[in-house]
């Protein structure tokens, strides 16, 4: 039997439903726990979230991942600022992972970021995980931080080709990604307690979020 998939805007009776999968989906994957799901929930109040590309994906009724997307500004040589976007977190349940589903929800929102007029999308994650969906590292775009420094984990998208036109750039990231830990902890107490755990994806994440292209 086929499965009925739908994908739709994130509505304010799903709020509980998507922090608890973006837990489940994070929890012990890139550190012991997780602070996504408090990121979810601080998102959706902040001036640069963006609420009409925010969605959730469900098989059969049932919400199985998320994305959300945030405002945010490239600069370059010049003092030109360039209105883009980033999203995240964006998730999918670990027993609908490695199926499809997560394409599906990043090319839904790709077309929507499109027709809202947005042409460039930069992101930090694991390339093995983005790169399928035509993301490429930041140095090739000129994209670099504020100390000058292309990280490996961040990756760019042009959502129309050519619009990040070999201008150097820097990339300002959002202040809601600024994630107050004391403020995480106390939300999680109102959640069911899970063990924290090191596992070995924590390494990986770790090199590549510390290694630099040169």
């Amino acid at each position: 039997m086929t499965a009925t998939i739908t994908i739709r805007n994130e509505q304010e009776v799903d709020y509980k439903n998507v922090e608890e999968i973006t837990r489940k989906s994070f929890w012990n994957l890139y550190v012991p726990g997780c602070m996504e799901h408090y990121l979810v929930h601080v998102m959706r109040t902040h001036e640069d979230f963006l609420p009409e590309l925010d969605f959730v994906i469900e098989v059969d009724g049932r919400i199985i991942g998320n994305i959300m997307y945030t405002k945010t500004r490239l600069v370059d040589e010049s003092g030109e600022e360039k209105n883009i976007l980033t999203f995240g977190p964006v998730c999918i349940v670990p027993e609908y992972q490695r199926k499809g589903y997560g394409k599906k929800l990043m090319e839904h929102s790709f077309e929507h970021a499109i027709e809202l007029g947005y042409d460039a999308i930069v992101i930090f994650g694991n390339p093995n995980n983005y790169v399928g969906r035509g993301f490429k590292s930041c140095k090739k775009f000129n994209i670099c931080l504020g100390n000058g420094t292309f990280p490996a984990a961040m990756m760019v998208k042009e959502l129309k080709p050519g619009v990040l036109d070999g201008r150097n750039w820097t990339y300002h990231q959002s202040p809601v990604f600024e994630i107050d830990e004391h403020e995480a902890a106390r939300f999680d107490e109102s959640l069911e307690p899970w063990e924290k755990k090191h596992e070995p994806s924590q390494e990986e994440f770790y090199i590549h979020s510390h290694s630099i292209i040169q």
